[in-house]
């Protein structure tokens, strides 16, 4: 999973019927349920006040009670979804036709007894993306769920609920839907019928157990998509514009490119013969999707950013968000723990080793880019200083293992961001550690390789034997290194590894905007309370003259009350203010409105820059070359 930091403020850079009972059930299939493909059915030409008719079918079921539960948590979000909570009007049908009783014991959870007698379950999903925002905690965007006349995102996860007795049983998923709407999914069709009179076709697809049903996103809708090559891989790209500010022809050269030096870049690593990306632009809107990002799965991607953002932005952000995702292939989806094998969807435990998971990932996506050319040095240093700034406003004195296996508890979940700093600084220590150690002959990747010749996608590792596996493949300096910033909670002394390949710090005054540094904001924004505030970071020095202090929340400038929903409007117009422009701006601190006022002035900020030093050795110049790829 890949989350962005863009919030709202990149855009300013920038008839119901009654539930049809589908005939899936049939009191005449005598094969135990455990033998038998669960049949699954969704509706989605008969929507219903905004909501998608869902059917499961068991099989003829030999227990005289069953527990049915839709995902608490999914892989890859490391937080609590409950996407049982935007399921309602749950009907459990016998093969007489008549209701059995279904007790709601949480969220996720219906027991239900007499079971030998149930045929089928029926329920509607509400979905996720139109309540964002608003008090009822929601899951990731990119893990949620879309039901609109015009697109489907289905994340089958929040549709399709699992008997906890039949985990591993086979699923078949049919989709009903207008023929007029595209589809893309990561499952093959099986089989497909139209009727030509209703203009209504039925999509069937077959996933091998639950974990392939969640594993398998689809789109459906007004999609622009395109299908290309790259090497031996088939690329989908799958694009829902509201507005048509974007084609999926134009992304399209930027993943080309971007997918093109990461299978260089990995080299002879096994992949996927078909990857699919599906990407979901979200309007300008109190009900669009407001987590920007994306959620990876084996063979996809699921991503969702502002359809605001200019088409510089939005290229740049899929550079950063699906290389993440589909470096994704590498760890965890081809070296994991029992904890990500077995993934329990209801109690789930975490593995101690996010830092390779997300961080180790999000490493491979910002050194790819600089090793296959795709940015300069110094841009990779610029992103890499931003990483350590970022991660230091976080605990930097936490046991990352620890961390990692408590990921959805306070204090831990609110760190939970550092994974993509630390944990991919993490990742550039132990690769120059490796190169090092080796003469440039070994790196993290090639570590990554090695254990997933090992593992694999069937085998796991077990979760604390991997650290001294770690060390006894490499060196005892990656071992030290581990047990001391990783598993230890000493915080990492960074100039020691950039004096390995001949880097040092330079103090550089650099131009902003008023409210921004490049594409990182000063402000922050409260979806629920739609408040907007000051982010407790280093403010430029107009913010500071004017006497704004992080924390401080916004009331009014110049006269206009802001908040989430008007923020937007002024961001671009701010652009514009000369440095003599009168501002005046009331804010709300400690509970007290205070009232600031002065010039905007020439907004500037003292940056701490990567630089490489001019008076190197031959043997540090050599290991960043081997480093860096040049």
């Amino acid at each position: 999973m890949k989350h962005l930091l863009y919030g709202v403020f990149a855009l300013g850079l920038v008839s119901a019927c009654s539930p049809k009972m589908a005939e899936t059930g049939s009191s005449t299939q005598e094969a135990p349920a455990e033998q038998t493909a669960i049949v699954s059915s969704l509706d989605l030409v008969n929507v219903n006040n905004d909501r998608v008719w869902v059917e499961v079918n068991p099989g003829k079921l030999s227990q005289n009670t069953v527990t049915f539960r839709l995902p608490k948590v999914v892989q890859g979000t490391y937080a609590i979804s409950d996407f049982g909570s935007f399921v309602d009007s749950l009907v459990v049908t016998a093969y007489d036709g008549s209701s059995l009783p279904a007790t709601k014991q949480d969220a996720n959870t219906w027991i239900i007894d007499s079971a030998q007698q149930l045929d089928k379950i029926g329920y509607y999903v509400n979905d996720t993306y139109d309540i964002e925002g608003t008090e009822k905690p929601t899951p990731f965007s990119p893990s949620g769920t879309n039901i609109e006349e015009d697109n489907f995102v289905l994340n089958l996860h929040g549709f399709i609920g699992y008997f906890e007795e039949l985990k591993d049983n086979s699923y078949t998923i049919s989709v009903t839907a207008p023929s007029s709407l595209k589809k893309t999914s990561a499952l093959p069709v099986a089989a497909s019928s139209t009727d030509t009179k209703t203009n209504v076709t039925t999509d069937i697809y077959l996933a091998e157990r639950y974990f392939e049903v969640t594993d398998n996103p689809m789109f459906y809708g007004d999609l622009d998509v395109e299908t290309f090559q790259v090497g031996d891989i088939e690329i989908v790209l799958s694009v829902y514009s509201p507005n048509g500010l974007h084609t999926a022809a134009k992304i399209k050269d930027t993943v080309f490119k971007m997918m093109e030096a990461q299978k260089e870049y990995l080299g002879d690593m096994n992949s996927t013969p078909r990857y699919d990306i599906y990407l979901y632009l979200a309007p300008q809107s109190p009900t669009a999707p407001q987590g920007f990002g994306a959620l990876e799965h084996h063979t996809s991607t699921v991503v969702v950013l502002p359809e605001a953002m200019p088409e510089a932005n939005l290229a740049s952000a899929m550079i950063d968000v699906v290389s993440h995702e589909f470096f994704h292939i590498v760890t965890p989806l081809s070296v994991h723990s029992e904890d990500v094998h077995y993934f329990d969807y209801y109690a789930p435990t975490f593995s101690k080793h996010l830092w390779m998971y997300e961080g180790v990932t999000e490493y491979f996506a910002s050194h790819f880019q600089v090793y296959e050319d795709l940015q300069t040095e110094q841009e990779f240093y610029d992103k890499i200083q931003e990483k350590i700034e970022t991660s230091l406003t976080m605990d930097d004195a936490m046991s990352f293992t620890k961390m990692s296996e408590l990921i959805i508890d306070e204090p831990y979940a609110s760190n939970y961001y550092n994974v993509y700093m630390k944990g991919a600084l993490i990742g550039m220590c132990i690769d120059i550690l490796m190169r090092e150690e080796s003469n440039g002959q070994r790196s993290m990747l090639s570590l990554m390789k090695e254990l997933s010749e090992k593992y694999g996608k069937e085998q796991p590792f077990e979760d604390d034997k991997l650290i001294a596996e770690i060390t006894q493949m490499t060196y005892p300096s990656v071992g030290e290194f581990l047990q001391t910033h990783v598993v230890g909670d000493t915080p990492i002394n960074y100039e020691e590894f950039f004096e390995k390949v001949g880097l040092y710090y330079e103090q550089e005054e650099v131009q902003t905007a008023f409210f921004f540094e490049g594409q990182v904001p000063f402000i922050d924004a409260n979806p629920q309370s739609k408040e907007v505030f000051f982010r407790n970071i280093k403010l430029n020095s107009s913010l500071e003259a004017l006497g704004v202090e992080g924390g401080d929340v916004i009331k009014s400038i110049n006269g206009t009350e802001y908040n989430l929903d008007n923020i937007r409007a002024l961001l671009p117009a701010s652009m514009q203010w000369t440095p003599d422009t009168d501002i005046t701006m009331v804010v709300l601190r400690d509970g007290e409105e205070v009232t600031l006022s002065g010039k905007v002035g020439s907004p500037t900020l003292t940056k701490t820059k990567l630089r490489e030093n001019p008076e190197a050795t031959q043997v540090q110049q050599l290991l960043r070359k081997r480093w860096l790829g040049n």
